[in-house]
């Protein structure tokens, strides 16, 4: 009998340690991603599913795995899970936080330097026509420096990305549900401000809150209007905490001077719209497409499998029971 059933290949050092225990599992080797009839097929015997976020898991594929105790995701969000309609079935949810943090982190930072001096717009420039040489006047972006960088969510990632534009000699200021302690913003140099106050004096807006109701659609048309038309939008958290129609329309109107892209509303599908824009980075959901990040991610994922095979408690339940 199958144990555990991958619904992708993960990095090696998963099955590695899956095999040391003598856990019996079997995983999609595609070609794409797996489809929900492949996965209700595999579903009937086992007892945990470890997942990645492209992977939904319905009450449906739930309903049909009488056995299950676990859903590992293997990703830091867990929105392509019916979390309550697992809880309700006594199944933990469990996720990958932290690891990946400053991976993506990283990526954050990279779209905000890339698209303040026009890296990307430089390099497919360079591909096509060329360009005549060296002009005082040509081709110019503007440095981070001196510049206000407005954080959505000063969790574990936009804590990280602070920490790093603290060095790009940037002002910081966060927005979020509850204010941080007073040493954490000391450490950070991190002003705590309204949503509105944020959109209104940053220069570079980078979004890293969860997704959640009141976070779905959190900027929208009402919110580019209060942002500088100078002003960068980069997201690496969630991709409909933009309304993206609404962020073309700003971006075709000069309402916004950029915006960078590693999540989509209707991933993976992007908006024809923003493939047209010069001012736009357009990137394929790879915060944490490390080989660092994604090995700690798959050590997680196989010791909550691992954990619950011996009867033992998982890390990082996203759904415990109250």
């Amino acid at each position: 009998m199958t144990q555990v059933y991958l619904t992708a290949p993960l990095p090696a050092v998963a099955t590695e340690l899956l095999e040391q225990a003598g856990i019996t599992y079997e995983s999609f080797a595609g070609p794409g991603l797996i489809t929900k009839a492949e996965l209700l097929a595999h579903v009937a015997e086992i007892e945990v599913l470890i997942t990645p976020l492209s992977t939904q898991v319905d009450e449906e594929v739930i309903a049909a795995a009488p056995k299950l105790k676990l859903i590992a995701n293997f990703g830091a969000g867990f929105n392509n899970i019916d979390v309550q309609a697992a809880r309700a079935r006594g199944i933990d949810v469990t996720n990958t936080p932290f690891v990946s943090s400053v991976s993506t982190a990283e990526v954050a930072c990279g779209l905000m330097v890339a698209l303040a001096h026009r890296m990307v717009e430089g390099d497919q420039l360079m591909r096509t026509q060329g360009f005549d040489g060296w002009a005082p006047l040509f081709f110019l972006g503007h440095q981070l420096a001196g510049k206000t960088l407005g954080i959505v969510g000063l969790g574990d990632i936009g804590k990280n990305v602070a920490q790093r534009m603290q060095a790009f000699d940037m002002k910081i200021v966060y927005t979020q549900r509850y204010q941080a302690d007073p040493a954490t913003e000391a450490h950070y140099h991190a002003q705590y401000v309204s949503l509105e106050e944020l959109l209104q004096v940053s220069d570079v807006v980078s979004l890293h809150c969860p997704l959640t109701p009141a976070t779905h659609h959190l900027l929208g048309a009402a919110a580019f209007k209060q942002m500088k038309k100078s002003a960068l939008l980069i997201n690496c958290a969630r991709g409909p905490v933009i309304d993206e129609a609404a962020l073309l329309t700003a971006l075709q109107n000069g309402e916004l001077a950029g915006a960078a892209l590693d999540v989509y509303e209707k991933e993976p599908l992007v908006a024809e719209g923003f493939k047209q824009l010069t001012n736009v980075i357009l990137t394929p959901h790879v915060g944490n497409a490390t080989v660092e990040a994604r090995d700690d991610m798959a050590k997680i994922v196989t010791n909550n499998a691992l954990a619950v095979l011996t009867g033992k408690a998982p890390r990082y339940v996203v759904n415990a029971a109250e």
